[in-house]
């Protein structure tokens, strides 16, 4: 179990450090006030955790180890929306699709009231 943290730990800290410098190059590039660049880390992550979850879907190379410092650690590190995305796609591939409704738009609708329920708490509290 420590030695899968320290793992998670090490893939953690190399895609959330690839996050700050690739979202921040990518919004360099634009005058525009859209958040393009974790707009690109997103879907980026997306693409990596795609192809790393693919794989498995079609016999894997990669050891365990390696699967769990790439896609939990790094790509967990880089965006979770690409986690998010992936649990997505593993409800649909096993056509549980009540429960990929219901964590798509729960997790949005239920995410952003937390987010806003935390900004009251911040206001009235702080």
């Amino acid at each position: 179990m420590i030695k899968d943290f320290i793992l998670v730990g090490i893939g953690s800290f190399v895609g959330g450090g690839m996050r700050f410098l690739v979202s921040k190059w990518v919004q360099s590039l634009t005058l525009l006030s859209f958040p393009f660049g974790t707009f690109a880390v997103n879907v980026l992550g997306c693409l990596i955790i795609g192809f790393l979850s693919g794989q498995s879907w079609g016999g894997s190379m990669m050891t365990p180890n390696t699967k769990l410092i790439l896609t939990t650690g790094f790509c967990g590190g880089f965006t979770t929306f690409s986690t998010f995305m992936n649990e997505s796609g593993l409800l649909i591939k096993d056509e549980n699709y009540f429960y990929f409704v219901f964590y798509l738009f729960g997790s949005l609708a239920l995410g952003l009231l937390a987010l806003l329920f935390g900004h009251w708490l911040a206001i009235r509290f702080l």
